[in-house]
């Protein structure tokens, strides 16, 4: 049975855990080659060493999204181990701090905003000049269900998610016609490290999290590696632009 990434060459940011960690492994069993990109290096090394254990192939880089000069080595380092770049999940990102509009810091919004919006547009910077010069491509924004409605508490991580939809349609639009497309995809409340790191300062809000899901339990990171292995995928053919929401439910409500 053919594999939906046969062959193609992939990057993940934030590739070192949760969705990141999940996505890498999905492409590699679908057939891809894929470099692993984290910002600790250590856990990315840990991903590709399970992808190799299962017969995989792929190679690392340390990257810290918000640094042009960095994305640009990141990029650069596909392109001169693979000659290209098929598939990418820009992926990485922080939640930030909890505390209404007024109560939010310059410096949290400017950190945020580095990491998850400026983050996402610099990887597709560089990796769109290396598709248009290949002839297409497909490329996965990592939004959240906080980029499709409002949220309590935590602004500048909603004001960052909203964006990234936002650029993800505006760059669909653009390169429409050059054989690239781009998507996002919007996660629920994913059982990930970031939502465990929460959970371990306050068990109790484990609760309210499930009761915020029609389908009373909280997602898994391979659960949202699918979307977007479909996304990047020749089944997708005919969809760019599209904030895909995987989130049992919740924004249905």
């Amino acid at each position: 049975m053919a594999k939906l990434l046969d062959g193609k060459i992939t990057l993940v940011t934030g590739g070192g855990s949760g969705i990141g960690r999940a996505t890498a492994l999905a492409f590699s069993r679908e057939g891809a080659k894929v470099l692993v990109a984290d910002v600790i290096v250590e856990a990315a090394q840990e991903t590709l060493k399970m992808i190799n254990q299962v017969g995989g192939e792929g190679v690392v880089a340390k990257v810290d999204v918000s640094q042009s000069k960095e994305v640009e080595a990141m990029v650069d380092q596909l392109i001169s181990t693979y000659g290209r770049i098929h598939c990418a999940f820009n992926n990485a990102g922080i939640g930030g701090g909890w505390g209404f509009t007024a109560k939010c810091s310059e410096e949290e919004w400017d950190r945020v905003m580095s990491i998850n919006l400026k983050g996402v547009w610099l990887c597709m910077k560089y990796e769109i000049p290396q598709m248009l010069q290949q002839g297409g491509g497909s490329i996965v924004n990592t939004a959240s269900v906080a980029g499709l409605v409002g949220m309590l508490g935590t602004p500048a991580y909603v004001a960052s998610k909203h964006g990234v939809i936002g650029i993800t349609r505006a760059a669909a639009v653009e390169y429409a016609t050059s054989g690239i497309r781009i998507n996002a995809v919007c996660p629920g409340i994913i059982r990930t490290p970031m939502i465990g790191r929460r959970l371990e300062k306050k068990p109790e809000s484990e609760a309210t999290y499930v009761s915020m899901e029609p389908m009373g339990r909280l997602g898994t990171a391979e659960e949202i590696a699918e979307a977007v292995v479909w996304l990047c995928s020749d089944a997708a053919s005919f969809v760019t632009g599209h904030a895909m929401a995987v989130d049992g439910g919740l924004v249905a409500r």
